[in-house]
């Protein structure tokens, strides 16, 4: 049967530059491995094909001969060219991706944890020093984390030689797994300790200190290096402190500036005057000009929130509603009337406006 050309075995066109042919041929890795494929021929020459190609069109003499010649230009590459091509870069990225990491370390990693850390407002800005109590897995104390028997010690694994890894040949490249005698762990336990059955850890409740930066916003984390759980011959995980950020009756944030919304009288919407709001330490008096509207809002400079990449304070943003008087007494209710008589279209230009615009609009 004759060979596809190489560049529609790729997916690319003849002008493709080597980082597109790389990509090209990862995705048909990733694709048709014989490690994701186990026993499908199909796959397997799929994966032979994309690799021929990627040979031949990553080499600039030999892409050039083909470019001219095409494979007769070629002959011969794909088989015992395969074990002089260096294909280092490229499967140094696809292992990376088939196998779940790059050239795999000896020394195994505990879980990372996350602790979701509920703050009010004022807790989140100005920051605070907290214990919390988290559920984790510890080495244990009985077998000092060696999960074998005190008095007693793990064998070197026989079929890893203690390295915890083994390395499979597969044509012209070769795969470097975890050994799965021992797990990766490199040693056998025989004699297992009756504490934590041999694994070395057992589950613990461990308290913290912790000190919450000022200016956390929802959803930050604050990383806690070395406190997640242990592994048996291996190196702790993280703690991530997840920050939730209580909803506040009075503020809400945006980034480093706070909104608020208060009532003012009827009065002094109409005559001006002062209102009292509060901000993160205390109140502070806002003067409110005569005639002013619902939905004003009134910016008070430095009184907001901070950030965690520095100290400077935003705004505090008040929004203003004109609240209507209620439970008024007759003569009041006189005194409104009066106001009534008194007042026209001109007092209202706001109604006006939108009566004027509600004709347009119906009329039309």
């Amino acid at each position: 049967m004759s060979k596809r050309d190489y560049y529609d075995v790729l997916g690319v066109s003849r002008s493709a530059s080597d980082n597109e042919l790389k990509k090209a041929f990862k995705k048909l890795a990733m694709k048709y491995h014989p490690d994701r494929n186990p026993d499908d021929k199909q796959a397997a020459e799929k994966f032979k094909e994309a690799a021929e190609a990627y040979e031949v069109l990553s080499d600039q003499e030999k892409k050039a001969a083909y470019d001219q010649f095409g494979h007769s230009g070629v002959s011969g590459a794909g088989q015992a060219g395969f074990q002089d091509f260096d294909f280092g870069d490229i499967f140094g990225d696809l292992f990376g991706d088939v196998f779940g990491g790059r050239t795999q370390s000896r020394t195994r990693r505990g879980n990372d944890l996350q602790f979701k850390l509920d703050l009010n407002l004022k807790e989140a800005i100005f920051g605070i020093k907290r214990q919390i109590t988290i559920p984790k897995q510890v080495g244990c104390n009985n077998c000092n984390g060696s999960g074998a028997k005190p008095g007693s010690s793990p064998s070197v694994c026989s079929q890893c030689n203690g390295s915890g890894q083994i390395r499979m040949q597969q044509g012209f490249f070769s795969v470097q797994q975890t050994c799965s005698t021992c797990r990766g762990q490199g040693s056998i336990i025989k004699d297992v300790c009756v504490s934590c059955g041999g694994s070395g850890i057992v589950n613990k409740e461990k308290t913290l200190s912790i000190s919450i930066p000022p200016g956390v916003d929802q959803g930050d984390k604050v990383r806690l290096s070395g406190e997640g759980n242990d592994v048996r011959g291996g190196t702790s995980g993280d703690l991530y402190v997840i920050v939730n950020i209580l909803p506040n009756k009075l503020f809400e944030r945006d980034g480093r500036d706070l909104y608020c919304e208060a009532p003012i009288k009827f009065e002094t919407a109409v005559l001006g005057g002062s209102i009292k709001i509060p901000t993160l330490e205390s109140y502070i008096s806002l003067k409110i000009p005569a005639s002013t509207q619902t939905g004003k809002i009134f910016r008070v400079q430095g009184k907001g929130a901070t950030s965690v990449h520095d100290s400077r304070r935003g705004d505090l943003l008040c929004r203003v509603v004109v609240e209507t008087p209620e439970n008024l007494s007759s003569a009041q209710i006189d005194v409104f009337k009066e106001l009534s008589n008194q007042t026209n279209d001109k007092n209202y230009p706001i109604s006006k406006s939108f009566a004027s615009a509600a004709d347009d609009f119906v009329k039309s």
